[in-house]
């Protein structure tokens, strides 16, 4: 009888230790196969049960009795709120229930768009007239790469900045969707994590096979993204400034002028190339100090995949952008004549 007893109690353990784990790796690990993200919508007064089949339907969940018990569990049933949501088919159910408890619908969500090519200034500025931010807050919050201010962890790459660098050129320029109570950090985090997604392994790894690290790259992609448009022109003139770095010449990129001035112009005097600064491409040779503004992908990919060719100098045209090549410095001297105005 004791014996009986022993086996039934042990049976009836198997089987709560069994359910129990089933209900913890339901409610808790997540489908890493499937990262498709879907919106959802609550309906006001739509019941557990409700919200649970429709979750199901759209392959969000695998269980409703499991989805049901862990809102139970957690005395959450009167606070899964109403809204659109953004989930994702990989998120666990515990998750899912924090989302939805969280009332962080889409309709108070709101897009930020950063622009390639807009530097750490006209960010600032874009997020003070947005009302995310300060330009003066934003600022000090990136003005040093060495000295982190943030609550989540920096990336590895972003050790290739010097300690006296700020963090232009590693806030990747894409659209983002934040919360509108969101401050600038969490921007900031979306962009720099961004970044580092962007910036593959291979790419790191296909750049130092050239004697070159992130931040040489990102330098030079960030003068390429301000001096030309179109991929194809952008790896012509990366080869061609690559060249000239390896040749030991100075860039003479115009858009360094434009950072230093902080004025674009079809055409740059004389007097202005003459300006003092470690950014003037002209009167300094190499790279300049750091990067002059946020490029986007393709100025990053030109910088690591240059295209070898005969050009020596090319220009960008007054009335429609076109970059214009040329072989030697007089030939240079026609197409300003006959495109500058």
């Amino acid at each position: 009888m004791k014996k009986l007893t022993f086996i039934i109690i042990l049976l009836i353990l198997t089987v709560f230790c069994g359910f129990y784990f089933v209900y913890q790796y339901s409610i808790g690990v997540a489908d890493t196969k499937n990262y498709e993200d879907i919106t959802f919508r609550v309906a006001s007064g739509e019941s557990v049960k409700q919200i649970a089949e429709n979750l199901l339907e759209k392959d969000l969940i695998k269980s409703k009795f499991y989805f049901s018990l862990y809102v139970k569990s957690q005395d959450k049933e009167n606070v899964l709120q109403a809204g659109e949501y953004i989930l994702n088919s990989s998120m666990p159910i515990r998750k899912i229930v924090s989302i939805l408890a969280s009332g962080r619908a889409l309709s108070r969500e709101r897009d930020v768009k950063i622009i390639e090519g807009w530097r750490l200034t006209d960010v600032g500025e874009y997020l003070e007239k947005e009302g995310v931010s300060t330009k003066q807050k934003f600022l000090s919050l990136t003005k040093s790469a060495a000295n982190w201010p943030f609550d989540f962890e920096k990336p590895k790459m972003l050790n290739a900045i010097p300690a006296n660098a700020d963090l232009e050129g590693f806030l990747f320029p894409d659209t983002y969707r934040i919360y509108k109570d969101d401050n600038e950090v969490v921007l900031i985090k979306k962009m720099i994590n961004n970044f580092a997604d962007k910036f593959t392994a291979k790419m790191a790894e296909d750049a130092a096979r050239q004697g070159r690290d992130v931040f040489e790259v990102v330098t030079m992609a960030s003068i390429i993204e301000k001096e030309v448009r179109g991929y194809e022109d952008m790896r012509i003139v990366s080869g061609l400034f690559w060249n000239r770095v390896k040749n030991g010449r100075g860039l003479e990129s115009c858009a360094t002028l434009a950072y230093i001035s902080g004025v674009d112009k079809p055409v740059y005097s004389l007097e202005d190339t003459k300006i003092k600064s470690d950014y003037n491409t002209y009167q300094n040779l190499g790279l300049p100090p750091g990067p002059i503004c946020n490029p986007g992908l393709n100025a990053l990919n030109a910088a690591i995949y240059p295209v070898d060719t005969d050009y020596n100098y090319f220009l960008s045209r007054s009335d429609n952008g076109e970059t214009v090549f040329s072989k030697s410095y007089q030939e240079h001297l026609r197409n300003k004549a006959k495109y500058l105005r």
